[in-house]
Order: structure tokens, then sequence, then C-alpha cells
């Protein structure tokens, strides 16, 4: 019993710090829990990057609101996500691969799996996005605590880490990665 009670705690803490790698000296190591606002149109708002092609304008908010998504762990919103997502990569002419795993995300009803999907998306969009920013900002986001501990990249239009792998358990395990300026 003594043994279970200390792993528990030692995995607690190893936790807390692999999560705190980001933080500043003097914040708290404990993840924030919070529910992220998932209207759409909020989202469009607050993206601040500028494209070189509005159709990789209009793939970055789709992607943003399947982040989103699945930041706040609603299946059934990843997939309306998703399926908008499709609909811009249909129309920027995206390849095929890219296009199954966004129908991945919509066709699956466990957040898990869409989670598990959108690690493809991101590479994909990503690939979209670089050398076709005319101004502001996209952060790459990494958190390593993502699938046991293999970790896990997304893309943010925010410097504020809002985790989609782990949602409300683990809103701020992250750290900011690299910048596409």
């Amino acid at each position: 019993m003594r043994f279970a009670t200390s792993t528990v705690l030692l995995v607690t803490v190893m936790a807390l710090v692999s999560c705190s790698e980001g933080n500043k000296k003097g914040e708290a190591n404990e993840p924030e829990v919070k529910t992220v606002e998932t209207k759409f149109e909020h989202i469009q708002g607050s993206i601040d990057a500028n494209f070189n092609d509005e159709k990789l304008t209009a793939i970055f908010t789709e992607y943003i609101g399947l982040k989103t998504a699945l930041v706040n762990t609603d299946p059934k919103l990843a997939s309306d996500a998703a399926s908008k997502l499709m609909t811009a990569f249909a129309n920027k002419g995206v390849d095929e691969i890219s296009m199954k795993l966004a129908q991945k995300i919509v066709d699956a009803e466990d957040v898990e799996a869409q989670r598990s999907a959108f690690v493809g998306v991101t590479n994909a969009v990503e690939a979209l996005l670089k050398d076709a920013l005319d101004s502001g900002k996209v952060y790459k986001q990494y958190c390593p605590m993502a699938f046991k501990n293999t970790g896990a990249y997304w893309l943010s239009e925010s410097k504020e880490i809002a985790n989609p792998y782990f949602g409300d358990k683990m809103y701020r395990c992250g750290r900011i990665d690299s910048i596409i300026e």
C-alpha cells in the first residue's frame, strides 16, 4: 500500500515537472483547468496571422476551430470542425493523405482517436503554412507528455498554451517550440 501511494506521488510530481518546462519563474507548476470558448466566430476575430493565399487563411482558421474543439474535449464539435477543415483542404487542392487524416477525425466518435489523427493533420497544416505567412505569427507548441510521453505538436494563433491532447485534464501542459513568422 505504501509503495502504491509513493508511486502515485512520484508520477504526479513528474507530471507537474514535465509540464512546467515552459513556465517562467514564479508561476505555478500545476496545470490549470479551464474551459475554452468554442464559438468559431470568436476564434476568427482573434487570429492575427495573414497568409499570402486566402485559402490558407481558411485552412488555418478551420484548423484552429478543430484544435479548440479538442481542447474542449468535444468529439462532436471536433468532427464538425474537421469536416469544415476538409472543405478548406479541398478548396486548396490539398493532397489525399491530408484529407484522409481529417476524415479520420470526422468519422471517430472517440476523442482520443481524434487527437491521434490530429497529429497528422497538424503536420499537414504546418507544411502548407511554411513560407506562406505575410504578417503575424503562428506558434508551434509542444506537449512532452502527449501519447504516453512520446510528445506531440500543435499550431496556435496565440502564445497561450491550450493543450488539444489533454484538454481540461492538463490544459496548460506544453510550451512554445518555435514561431512561424
